[in-house]
């Protein structure tokens, strides 16, 4: 595994990872520390949480911006972004706090970029979600297949925050929904301006984590943004 990431370092891949956070005090140490061991370097951005996040993703060896109170997943994102638009990097990884995501899944996202470098690269869930609730496999799978349609380009997963940027896009990134369907923006607006989005297989992992979308809520946002969005 570090040897796939030093592959993709030596061929001139500076990949710099982004995990918003929101009550992960639990396991974001753990992940931020699996992640440096790659020896990449970490941007946690914890969204106002009230337990240890913060303290903990820094005793994993991140750095850390806090927001006071808690905005939602997109504006952690967008934070990050802002953050890193000034770090000479080649790309953005951003990845979730609650080990979802698995690091050992970074070096395939970087052999892709290496391979074409497109816009950006989301994990696929899909071909295998062996564990992933039903309710949000059908869920995945439906606004995958609309955006997809919406964008005139497949992406399996449009769902997964497991995603790679390339950086000269990521003044694209900012600015719009700041909860879930921001990821979902994301895609439309990199599609609109004629980037082009891959996909590469991941794990899927689902332990005792409460879900932290509100189904009616996020829902009615997602509707609201892909009716303001322009259509590829």
């Amino acid at each position: 595994m570090k040897e796939s990431v030093a592959a993709a370092g030596e061929a001139g891949v500076r990949c710099h990872v982004l995990v918003p956070a929101y009550r992960e005090a639990r396991r974001i140490a753990q992940v931020v520390a699996s992640v440096r061991s790659l020896g990449l370097p970490v941007l946690v951005v914890d969204d106002g949480s009230p337990d240890e996040t913060a303290q903990e993703a820094e005793r994993g060896g991140a750095e850390v911006i806090r927001h006071a109170v808690n905005r939602g997943k997109g504006a952690a994102v967008a934070t990050g972004i802002e953050r890193l638009k000034a770090s000479a990097c080649d790309c953005v990884l951003t990845m979730d706090g609650d080990g979802q995501h698995l690091p050992e899944d970074i070096p395939g996202f970087l052999e892709a970029f290496r391979a074409s470098r497109p816009a950006a690269i989301v994990g696929n869930r899909m071909d295998n979600p062996v564990g992933m609730p039903l309710v949000r496999r059908l869920t995945n799978r439906y606004m995958s297949w609309l955006l997809s349609r919406r964008m005139g380009q497949r992406v399996p997963d449009t769902q997964c925050g497991f995603r790679l940027y390339r950086a000269d896009v990521l003044h694209l990134l900012g600015g719009g929904d700041e909860r879930f369907a921001a990821e979902s923006e994301i895609l439309l607006r990199l599609s609109a301006a004629g980037h082009r989005i891959e996909s590469v297989p991941i794990q899927v992992v689902y332990r005792d984590e409460k879900s932290k979308i509100s189904p009616i809520r996020d829902t009615i946002r997602f509707w609201r943004m892909l009716r303001g969005q322009p259509r590829s």
